[in-house]
């Protein structure tokens, strides 16, 4: 089993609570008073993690790249991939300050480094640890220079075969890095529910000895408390201070309200699971008393007589002979009269209650 580590004061790992990260990405429109702004709502909402994106778009798409299917229906498709992703980027001189906010308000603060220069501004920052994309799970150069400095890593698998994990994580190990989550995440936007496949958390965690968690692009939070339910450590989804905003991510993403509602759904799901020790809850116990029943004289009985099946019934409460000790009590004399509908206690057969 991978060991537990940390995010900033948060705990990853068996039997911690899920890291839960709101996905800002770039739903600030590269407006410097709404990415502030976000980071204030996710706190508001009990995100534990407010994430953005730190790239340059001449270093991530050349020219001609055109955008993806789902781009070209949130924005305009006579508008260049390039340009979308200009208009998008956040300026380096605002980081600064929006980790300051973060860490006033005490919500981790991480980004997604879309390149070794990009990683390197935010080593700068000292932040916890580093979000890398599902497009950096084949790209093993990416992947090492993250890994090589030292800080944990959560990684998408998006668009990745058990194979391309398996491969990104041997990187990831042997640039020394053992505290790291993989994500399952089904790279579309949105994406629909039947092809979230959630059990490959558990086929990569049997596999790969590591970690899992979610990164979520469905509409709606089903799939995010299956996927707690399922184990995972870490969520993200996709997070919008308003979704007719324009962006190619606005209309996917889970605005304040419903960002708020999955936190509580997935607090409440983690509260649902327990520890896992099947045992009654303390409140169970008090209800057994009332619930559980004993065995009551069907007639009345003498002193002296056997006690068999017929004589009795079994009524609650549960504060005499229980029906689980038929077998030490049947055949056993009565000490005493006992009269019809009394419960049956263990001095009326002469006996001593075992305790239990």
């Amino acid at each position: 089993m991978p060991r537990t580590f940390q995010i900033g004061d948060a705990s990853i790992g068996s039997g911690e609570k899920t890291f839960i990260i709101a996905e800002a990405g770039v739903n600030h429109n590269g407006d410097l008073a709404m990415a502030k702004e976000l980071i204030r709502q996710a706190k508001v909402v009990g995100a534990d993690c407010v994430k953005f994106q730190t790239f340059i778009a001449e270093r991530l798409v050349t020219r001609s790249a055109p955008k993806a299917d789902y781009q070209l229906k949130t924005t305009d498709p006579g508008e260049s991939q390039l340009a979308m992703l200009k208009a998008l980027e956040m300026s380096y001189d605002a980081y600064e300050e929006l980790i300051a906010l973060a860490r006033e308000l005490g919500i981790v603060f991480l980004s997604t480094p879309y390149n070794p220069e990009d990683c390197d501004f935010l080593e700068a920052f000292g932040l916890p640890a580093l979000k890398l994309a599902s497009i950096h799970c084949v790209e093993p150069p990416m992947l090492e220079h993250a890994a090589l400095k030292g800080k944990p890593l959560i990684l998408s698998t998006g668009m990745a075969d058990l194979g391309d994990v398996e491969q990104a994580v041997g990187v990831i190990r042997d640039a020394g890095c053992e505290d790291f989550v993989v994500l399952q995440c089904t790279t579309d936007y949105p994406s629909r529910i039947e092809n979230t496949n959630l059990r490959a958390m558990g086929t990569m965690r049997e596999a790969l000895d590591v970690h899992v968690g979610y990164s979520d692009h469905t509409q709606g939070a089903s799939a995010c408390i299956a996927a707690v339910a399922l184990g995972a450590r870490v969520i993200e989804k996709h997070f919008t201070l308003d979704k007719s905003l324009p962006g190619p991510d606005q209309s996917s993403s889970s605005d304040v309200d419903e960002f708020r509602a999955l936190v509580q759904a997935i607090r409440q799901t983690e509260a649902a699971l327990g520890d896992g020790i099947k045992r009654p809850a303390a409140i169970e116990v008090e209800n057994a008393r009332g619930m559980r029943r004993s065995l009551v004289a069907r007639r009345n009985i003498l002193a002296g007589e056997i006690l068999e099946q017929g004589m009795v019934g079994f009524m609650r409460p549960s504060t005499g002979v229980l029906p689980r000790d038929w077998s030490r009590v049947a055949g056993v004399k009565f000490a005493r009269d006992v009269a019809a509908g009394e419960v049956i206690v263990w001095p009326d057969l002469g006996l001593e209650r075992e305790e239990r």
